[in-house]
């Protein structure tokens, strides 16, 4: 729980620190990993990790590249309503949750034949480092507790 105060700004701090993170983004957006894809894999990861900034920042960002409103209400529950969800964004959706959730036995063998099943070898190495990714960005904000942007300029 938060008292709404930033720690901690990591960018003021050493810029340096935030473009490491930035080249990662950068690497994954210049990837053939579709847009809306990483959406949904940035705010499954999210809801995880409990991060509510890029929540706010990635349902924004879904919604105005034209993510039906319906599928990101549930994708919380998304086993729930496969049929919103295409064979490949499960087994997208499945590894970010294993990935996330690392414990000591790794990502089980069945979710990634299911990854496997669905993307090459390049785009394994693209979701794998787009859950890495997220994951470095909820990690820094939690932890900073980064608060939600001022959004009296806009939605």
């Amino acid at each position: 729980m938060t008292d709404g105060h930033q720690r901690l700004d990591i960018h003021h701090v050493d810029p340096k620190a935030q473009e490491a993170v930035l080249a990662m983004e950068s690497y994954v957006r210049g990837s053939t990993l579709d847009h809306g894809l990483y959406e949904l894999v940035k705010i499954r990861a999210s809801q995880l990790n409990g991060c509510a900034y890029c929540l706010d920042m990635h349902h924004r960002d879904a919604r105005k590249a034209g993510e039906d409103q319906r599928r990101l209400d549930v994708l919380s529950a998304w086993r729930e309503a496969p049929e919103l969800f295409s064979d490949q964004e499960r087994a997208a959706l499945a590894f970010t949750e294993a990935v996330t959730r690392l414990g000591e036995h790794g990502v089980p063998d069945g979710v990634w034949s299911d990854v496997a099943a669905q993307f090459d070898e390049p785009g394994i190495v693209h979701l794998l480092m787009a859950v890495a990714t997220i994951n470095v960005w909820n990690r820094l904000a939690v932890a900073t507790h980064q608060g939600l942007p001022d959004l009296a300029g806009g939605s």
